[in-house]
Formats: C-alpha cells, sequence, structure tokens
C-alpha cells in the first residue's frame, strides 16, 4: 500500500517535467477519443482551450483531492462537480498561469499556497472546451472563500478513496443525442462524472500504474 510519502514522491517524480497535451494526446472526458463513434461524433473541431487545477491538499490526516461544486445558476454545467479552472485569457502565460488565476478567483486560494508538479494530458469536452489539467500539492492555510456566482461550496475526497478501484464506477449517460459510457465516482452524496471524473482516473492511473 502506498503511503502519503510514497505518493507524493511519485507525483513529483511521474510528473516532472511534464508539458500541457501536445495535440492528438487530449481523451474525451478521460475516454481514448477511437472509443467509439458517439465519442467522435462529440469531439469539438475548433476547442476553446481552459485550465483547472487538481489540488492535492496535504493534510496530516492524509491527502485530499479538493473539488468544487459549481454554482447551479451557470449557464454551462451549473451545478455539477468540477475543479477549480475556467478558459485561459490572452492575459495568461499559458495553462498553469490560467489556472492558478482562476482558481484565485474562484475560492481564494493563493497560487503562493500551490506546489505546481506538472500536467496530465488534455480532456476534450462536449461544451466545447480542451482542458488542460495542472496538478498542484497545495496547504491550506487560510479558509477558503468561494465567489458565489461561480462555486456554491467546496469539499474534499479522501485520496485513498480515488485509489480504490471498487470506488471506480462506469455509468451509460444520454449526452447530444447519444449514450456514452462516463466515468463516475459518489462521495458523500456527490456525483463526480465526465470530465472531472476523467481526470481523477487519470490520477489514479498515474500513481498505480507501474
Amino acid at each position: 500500500m502506498l503511503t502519503d510519502s510514497d505518493i507524493k514522491e511519485r507525483l513529483r517524480q511521474r510528473l516532472s517535467g511534464s508539458q500541457p497535451s501536445l495535440p492528438g494526446e487530449a481523451t474525451f472526458a478521460g475516454l481514448p477519443l477511437d472509443y467509439s463513434p458517439a465519442v467522435r461524433a462529440l469531439i469539438p473541431t475548433d476547442p476553446v482551450r481552459a485550465a483547472v487545477l487538481v489540488p492535492v491538499v496535504d493534510r496530516p490526516e492524509g491527502l485530499t483531492v479538493l473539488m468544487t461544486e459549481r454554482a447551479s445558476g451557470l449557464r454551462q454545467h451549473g451545478g455539477q462537480i468540477s475543479f477549480p479552472g475556467g478558459r485561459i485569457e490572452p492575459g495568461d502565460a499559458g495553462p498553469r498561469e490560467a489556472a492558478l488565476r482562476e482558481t484565485f478567483e474562484e475560492i481564494g486560494l493563493h497560487a503562493r499556497a500551490v506546489d505546481v508538479l506538472g500536467f496530465l494530458s488534455d480532456s476534450l469536452i462536449g461544451t466545447g472546451y480542451c482542458i488542460t489539467p495542472v496538478v498542484g500539492l497545495v496547504r491550506l492555510d487560510a479558509p477558503l472563500v468561494c465567489d458565489p456566482l461561480e462555486v456554491a461550496s467546496v469539499f474534499e475526497i479522501p485520496l485513498a478513496r480515488i485509489l480504490d478501484p471498487t470506488q471506480h464506477h462506469v455509468r451509460t449517460r444520454p449526452l447530444a443525442g447519444h449514450q456514452i459510457d462516463f466515468h463516475e465516482f459518489e462521495f458523500d452524496g456527490h456525483r463526480v462524472w465526465g470530465a472531472t471524473a476523467g481526470l481523477l482516473i487519470k490520477l489514479y492511473r498515474l500513481l498505480i500504474e507501474v
């Protein structure tokens, strides 16, 4: 069994030198682009670039992954569980800076509290975005302050739950007239699915696969 020290060292080693994905390396919500004809039909042809922070929180009682519940009034993905982040703006130097900026704006987590370790492969989603996941080891020295227009709440999932394959599920959901198999997690009444669950699966594979 991996200890927290093992996990942090493995994250550092396996993400060291990683870069945002090259064209063709992305997945669709964690699924290979050739997973099914339905997935191929949903892949955006000219996606909007975005970035999210995958915050691994270093707590004395164990590592966790910080998630956000999006505000219900948002036009896209309202009420869904996600990672903090958003589109890459012209003033951002790249995905890293965009993810940190958006995270501070959404939940008040300052960049100085995030040790950025590297990047997971990009994830395409059916609403037209290509998301670059930025993995960071986080210390929470102060309470988080959510922007109520964007984030309804924050919560943490113990990383041990994500590393337990019995917690991984695949559910079929309708999307844009297609039936798509999505990864899904459930935790304390929260249902994590789609692109966000796909990123958790990527994190799992990064840590578990030899």
